[in-house]
């Protein structure tokens, strides 16, 4: 009996088959990923200075170019709400509005405080510093989503504005800071050009910020959480950036860990997003609640 040959063209289709499925599988497994409601929302990230002085001002603003890049990268559009300059480098905090298919759900994992370990170019003697910068990320929350707010807990303030905005910054008092004085979540807005379009959107940013904590709460008060939160020091980074005497980027929740340091500075910090969104399906504080 003749053994049949083996058809090259069938083969070819079946392979061909074989990997739109493959394909298929992972989009749906990647779905799958995609859990929170707020998934498909435009993403709100502030990123705030913390320990570590001119290092850290830097530190931030080199993350704002990081999420700058990876943006530019999957071409979703950003837009600033505020932009704070350091006293010597860098800035002291930044807020931009991130918009794109899943927008929130990728970026929500970047919430926490990242730590930056360095030979500081700001230190004569060349030694080596650590710095600290707390980046938060929230959901932007539509007008038609009620958050209770107490008018008479929100702390408006009025003042000129001091980053980028051409011949109209610092000839009027546009920006709008509110401080929410329960949580002491301070949102800051001075992109538009009039004080009530920044009044604005100063008031959604902080409608979508006290959502999350109160989401993220659970049974726990707002403001014990935000306090919890907001330390950006040592102990409490979620990420850490090693630049001397070896370069390495290595989530603490995931274990992910890279050895390119300069890569994921240059925006490619994929596989800690993907390697948040599967430690988050599998262990992390939504599928523990739930």
């Amino acid at each position: 009996m003749l053994e049949a040959e083996p058809d090259e063209a069938m083969t070819a289709d079946l392979e061909k088959e074989l990997r739109a499925l493959e394909k298929e599988v992972g989009r749906r497994q990647i779905d799958l990923l995609f859990s929170d409601p707020y998934t498909d929302h435009v993403a709100l990230i502030g990123i705030h200075a913390g320990a570590g002085g001119t290092d850290s001002q830097d530190w931030a603003q080199m993350l704002l170019r990081m999420y700058l890049l990876w943006a530019e990268e999957h071409r979703m559009p950003v837009e600033f709400l505020e932009e704070s300059v350091g006293d010597e480098a860098g800035i002291k905090s930044a807020t931009i509005r991130v918009s794109g298919p899943r927008a929130y759900g990728l970026l929500k994992g970047e919430h926490g405080v990242h730590r930056l370990v360095r030979i500081s170019p700001f230190d004569a003697a060349h030694r080596r510093h650590t710095s600290f910068v707390l980046v938060e990320v929230t959901p932007e929350i539509e007008d038609t989503v009620t958050v209770e707010i107490d008018p008479d807990d929100v702390r408006t303030d009025v003042f000129r504005s001091s980053g980028a905005g051409g011949q109209h910054v610092n000839k009027t008092s546009s920006a709008v800071r509110l401080t929410h004085i329960p949580t002491g979540v301070v949102v800051t807005c001075q992109n538009e050009r009039s004080q009530q379009q920044n009044r604005d959107v100063a008031w959604r940013v902080l409608r979508s910020r006290l959502l999350a904590l109160q989401q993220a709460a659970h049974a726990q008060k707002v403001a014990d959480l935000k306090g919890e939160l907001i330390a950006a020091e040592w102990g409490s980074q979620i990420r850490s950036y090693v630049l001397q005497p070896y370069t390495m980027v290595k989530d603490h929740r995931t274990g992910v860990e890279v050895g390119n340091a300069q890569a994921v500075l240059d925006g490619d910090i994929d596989p800690f997003i993907e390697g948040y969104l599967h430690w988050a399906a599998r262990e992390g504080p939504e599928s523990k609640a739930s």
